[in-house]
């Protein structure tokens, strides 16, 4: 069951910039907070950068100073723009959200398949 839908992975070169955004399906009622996570082979599930409903913002240390989150609750999406990208910064990116459905009407959590994000040498 795909929850939220990513999109602006690929292969980039170090020193590049890739935007990836996230979509929320048009069914959901309300958005509390959203995220983006990145796995990479081997490694722990790192937060990547965190944003609330009223716009507060928080990123990850490895990332800090480098990409920027930003949402449109009007459209239920985020964007996370990332510069000066790394071969470290290979990894699997998702986006997780806590979201109210109409089915529910309570918070659930909702995740995305993910995006693969490469940054070659």
């Amino acid at each position: 069951q795909v929850q939220l839908v990513e999109s602006g992975g690929g292969l980039v070169q170090a020193g590049g910039s890739l935007r990836l955004s996230c979509a929320a399906p048009g069914n959901i009622i309300e958005i509390d907070a959203m995220e983006w996570y990145r796995q990479a082979p081997g490694k722990k599930r790192e937060l990547v950068a965190f944003i609330s409903q009223q716009g507060h913002i928080r990123y990850g240390d490895s990332v800090k100073g480098r990409v920027t989150i930003a949402r449109d609750n009007a459209k239920n999406t985020i964007d996370l723009q990332m510069n000066s990208l790394r071969p470290d910064d290979t990894a699997v990116y998702t986006c997780r959200a806590e979201v109210i459905t109409p089915r529910t009407m309570v918070f659930s959590e909702y995740w995305g398949r993910g995006t693969q994000v490469t940054v070659s040498p």
